[in-house]
């Protein structure tokens, strides 16, 4: 298990950055989402010698000239400096919150239910069926032919390299339940878990958690970390064992 510090410092380092995204460095980690993902730009990771009123305005500059009108900031409590007090004054609408949990990869087993069944991801067909939970749960658009040829490639190439994976849950033979996991420093980060809504409190969850878990023992990751929101995942990732090292909120601009 990685000390505390490790954990809230990979923990601030972790950021996504979608296929077909942009993205910029400059005082914060700024993303551009692809327009299936909502569009828009992601903020996160600020890191800068200017005021918070300045880092902001250099965010919208930059989302401005994305032609983007929505600017999402998360933060963190590495962020230097902190920009929730500006990113309030300004009018933020704080949209969600998630805890920043660990556990030993290696520690106690997860209970999965006998009638799920849970699989790796390694094939088109399963990644047609993973994009058919995250569509309606994430609110995002259906990969089409060359979007899930694209998404296979990535889900094997980092199969056949022992980086991660994506993993799969059914119910009498339904597909219900997904989510991803990425080995990085001895970390096993977990993302991505969906759950189609009727399909919630059968266990599919904790079915597709303890998979990864295994796949990242066996990649020999020592510390599981996961971003869990407060009002779903949040509680049954305790129940499984994590400890809550901290939050990170969530804040909306909308530019005009």
């Amino acid at each position: 298990m990685h000390s505390v510090d490790d954990i809230l410092r990979a923990s601030a380092a972790w950021v996504w950055f979608p296929r077909g995204s942009d993205q910029e460095n400059t005082h914060l980690q700024l993303v551009r989402y692809p327009a299936r993902f909502g569009g828009g730009v992601r903020a996160s990771q600020v890191a800068s010698e200017l005021d918070p009123a300045s880092v902001i305005d250099h965010a919208f500059a930059v989302t401005r000239e994305w032609g983007e009108s929505r600017l999402t900031f998360w933060t963190n409590a590495s962020d230097r400096p902190d920009l929730e007090d500006e990113l309030r004054r300004r009018g933020a609408a704080h949209t969600d919150t998630v805890a920043v949990l660990a556990r030993p990869v290696a520690g106690v087993p997860i209970d999965v239910p006998h009638d799920v069944v849970v699989e790796t991801v390694r094939t088109l067909e399963q990644v047609r069926a993973m994009d058919a939970i995250n569509v309606p749960v994430w609110e995002q658009q259906p990969l089409d032919d060359e979007g899930l040829q694209a998404e296979l490639a990535e889900v094997t190439e980092s199969l056949a390299s022992g980086q991660g994976a994506r993993v799969l849950a059914r119910v009498d033979g339904v597909a219900v339940s997904t989510g991803g996991c990425t080995i990085v420093d001895g970390f096993l980060r977990l993302w991505g878990a969906a759950t189609l809504p009727e399909f919630r409190g059968r266990g599919a969850y904790r079915a597709v958690l303890a998979e990864r878990m295994r796949i990242g023992a066996e990649s020999g990751a020592t510390t599981a970390l996961v971003k869990g929101r407060v009002t779903t995942s949040a509680p049954i990732l305790a129940r499984a064992g994590f400890t809550h090292y901290g939050d990170e909120r969530c804040y909306v601009l909308e530019l005009g």
